[in-house]
């Protein structure tokens, strides 16, 4: 009763770990310590329908991206921002994530959430930086402009890694606490 109770429970629980991963993006942070790549993760990990694993973190990240950039970066912009189009590689990026989490986290393996979340930081880091590049205009639109961008895009990739590290052990960490104390104690209380 009470397993089937946390079942149904659960997509609820999923759904505020990632929005409330997705608001941590307006909490004072080091450059790029972001939860894309964790959220990407552990959504599909967890969500048994697949289709919410992309879409309730896609409308978490665009309500965040509303207050970033209608708040927190208001001063570039001459009217409230909807969409920004920048965010298209941010979004696509995610989107490959959950994709090759798909795939790799089918059995659940520690060596499987490291190594996707490995994985999750160096697509991040090639996707959004060739977005950069291609839409930008910090960077000559050859070779040596792609260059010049990776290169000084790497600093930023540090910070990458270890968001994506810390927030997909959070976010798998706090959910497997949750479920285990949960199962526990109804087994005992049941």
């Amino acid at each position: 009763m009470t397993k089937t109770l946390f079942s149904k429970m659960s997509f609820g629980i999923i759904a505020l770990f990632i929005l409330i991963a997705a608001m941590s993006r307006l909490l004072p942070h080091p450059p790029n310590f972001t939860p894309i790549g964790g959220m990407a993760l552990f959504g599909m990990a967890y969500f048994s329908k697949k289709y919410w694993a992309l879409l309730i973190p896609i409308i978490s990240i665009w309500l965040s991206d509303l207050v970033l950039n209608n708040v927190v970066y208001s001063q570039y912009y001459d009217s409230f921002v909807w969409f920004n189009i920048n965010s298209l590689w941010i979004y696509g990026a995610f989107m490959l994530i959950a994709g090759i989490a798909y795939f790799t986290l089918k059995k659940m393996k520690i060596t499987h959430l490291l190594g996707t979340s490995i994985l999750a930081s160096v697509l991040f880091f090639l996707i959004t930086n060739l977005g950069v590049w291609f839409s930008g205009t910090m960077y000559t639109k050859d070779i040596s402009g792609l260059i010049a961008c990776y290169t000084a895009g790497v600093p930023f990739f540090w910070n990458t890694l270890a968001g994506d590290l810390c927030y997909t052990a959070l976010l798998f960490g706090a959910y497997e606490l949750i479920r285990r104390y949960w199962l526990t104690t109804s087994t005992v209380n049941g």
